[in-house]
């Protein structure tokens, strides 16, 4: 049985200017729905789209015009399972930027987690090899994994601390709590010129990190930041930041196997 696709659904916000109060007033505020299932009816506090109308461009229900279109990638990707917490979308973008990976890459990450890195190294790589010693993580990656459709990544449940298997690799991201127990191994699976990545929440983690990775001859450390993502309301000529900035998430340090 081929599954229904998912679905975004987005009312468009209306808004008027009334003389009378010299102000503009919201008439209908923009909303986005994400509907898992298009092959059942869904229900919003506007009303009901019926299964019929999901393959529709535009739908009418009580008068509001509501615009449908197949959900992307990162649509699912923003509703996969959560068990620990992922690393947000921006440091992911940074990781990816920063080394470069592609079509030929073949990355290895110790700490799999939801699978929320792994998957999104997995679009832009060749393979990705993961590792993990809970078992209940590795459920919920690989739950996710084929929600998502992304069949390039490998989940060994093995503590890396005790060595990679994979050789000539060009990344190895760490999200791990001792990431300085893993520089040994993934000195031994990196090609010369490839890059080792930890992500730790906390400076300490990262400093201990760092410090264990300049003492060894065959790396060097490029750099470790935080990478701050600042929202930002644009409406007519009110212009300001939101409360949705994201101040810290993680820090990330960057080595290079030389």
């Amino acid at each position: 049985m081929v599954k229904a696709k998912s679905k975004i659904m987005v009312l468009k916000g209306k808004k008027q200017f009334f003389e009378d109060v010299g102000k503009e007033v919201t008439l209908v505020r923009e909303a986005m729905f994400y509907i898992k299932d298009s092959s059942k009816d869904y229900s919003t506090k506007y009303g009901t789209i019926k299964k019929a109308d999901m393959k529709k461009d535009v739908v009418d229900v009580r008068g509001k015009e509501f615009h449908l279109f197949d959900a992307s990638f990162i649509d699912d990707y923003r509703r996969i399972k959560r068990a620990p917490q992922i690393i947000p979308l921006k440091d992911i973008g940074f990781i990816i930027a920063k080394t470069g990976i592609g079509p030929d890459s073949v990355v290895v990450e110790g700490g799999t987690g939801s699978g929320a890195l792994a998957i999104l190294l997995a679009r832009y790589c060749k393979k990705v090899y993961s590792y993990e010693i809970d078992k209940e993580n590795i459920a919920v990656a690989k739950e996710n994994m084929d929600t998502l459709g992304v069949k390039n990544i490998t989940l060994k449940n093995k503590s890396m601390y005790d060595g990679i298997d994979e050789k000539d690799v060009e990344l190895v991201c760490l999200d791990l709590p001792e990431p300085w127990n893993a520089i040994l191994p993934a000195s031994k699976s990196l090609k010369r010129g490839g890059f080792i990545i930890s992500y730790s929440p906390t400076i300490m983690q990262t400093a201990d990190f760092v410090n264990a990775l300049v003492k060894k001859d065959e790396f060097i450390h490029l750099k470790t930041v935080e990478v701050i993502e600042r929202e930002w309301e644009v409406d007519q000529r009110k212009v300001r930041p939101t409360s949705k900035t994201t101040i810290h998430s993680g820090f990330i340090s960057i080595g290079r196997k030389i």
